[in-house]
């Protein structure tokens, strides 16, 4: 199997660097490396299960989202959400070298986590973890889940199927992800005594929840970027 390692290095002031590798199978993106034996009650499957997993406790005993956050949630569950913290992420393309605070940092690992834990409904953002943009804006996340998504449109219709140009379909991953944060938020708050892990989830769930509200405004914000694109039918014939 070929790995495709993603490794982050977490530094607060005054403690030693906290190192995490993601690996992941370079060609289904699925993660490379089996679950730990013992995993906290909070990951149960049955433990605040989402309204719409289609899991069942007799196939998956544990949430897999919830069992690939439990070692990420252990470290940090006594963190503040405002602690400084230098980030450096090292991937395949580059280093990203970024001071911030442990809530944005710990998003950005997270939404890594979440897109590559085997959950089905996270799995459509697989495209965007294999190109991982550490701490992304909110703006750069929009253009990279359109971007993917339409390709991923191109995809499917060359196989057959019948392309969504309107968005609808995004829109509906996001509303379903939407479900899958508030109960992460339920689960995670059994294990932590700070905040910087139910912030994080929540920075993340707001952004599901306003990114696709008013669609065609925030990407008509990037309009102008395609210009070159539409300069042909704005010619007068």
């Amino acid at each position: 199997m070929e790995v495709l390692a993603i490794h982050y290095t977490l530094e607060v002031p005054h403690q030693p660097p906290e190192r995490v590798v993601v690996r992941l199978d370079a060609h289904t993106l699925d993660p490379a490396d089996a679950l730990g034996d013992e995993l906290p009650d909070w990951t149960r499957l049955d433990f605040h299960q989402c309204s719409h997993c289609p899991l069942s406790p007799e196939t998956h005993p544990h949430c897999p989202l919830a069992a690939r956050l439990a070692p990420l949630v252990a470290r940090w569950k006594e963190t503040a959400s405002d602690t400084a913290i230098r980030m450096t992420v090292h991937t395949q393309e580059r280093t990203v070298i970024r001071d911030t605070v442990a809530q944005q940092a710990v998003r950005s690992l997270m939404g890594l986590l979440m897109a590559t834990s085997g959950c089905p409904h996270t799995a459509y953002f697989k495209p965007m973890a294999r190109y991982h943009l550490p701490a992304s804006s909110g703006q750069e996340t929009l253009y990279r889940a359109a971007a993917m998504y339409q390709l991923a449109q191109y995809f499917i219709s060359r196989a057959g199927g019948t392309a969504d140009l309107s968005f609808e379909g995004l829109r509906a991953i996001y509303h379903r992800v939407e479900v899958v944060n508030a109960h992460m938020v339920d689960r995670i708050r059994e294990a932590i005594s700070e905040d910087a892990m139910v912030n994080a989830i929540v920075v993340l769930d707001v952004f599901a929840k306003n990114a696709f509200v008013e669609l065609e405004d925030h990407l008509g914000q990037l309009e102008p970027l395609f210009s070159p694109y539409l300069h042909d039918l704005r010619q007068p014939t």
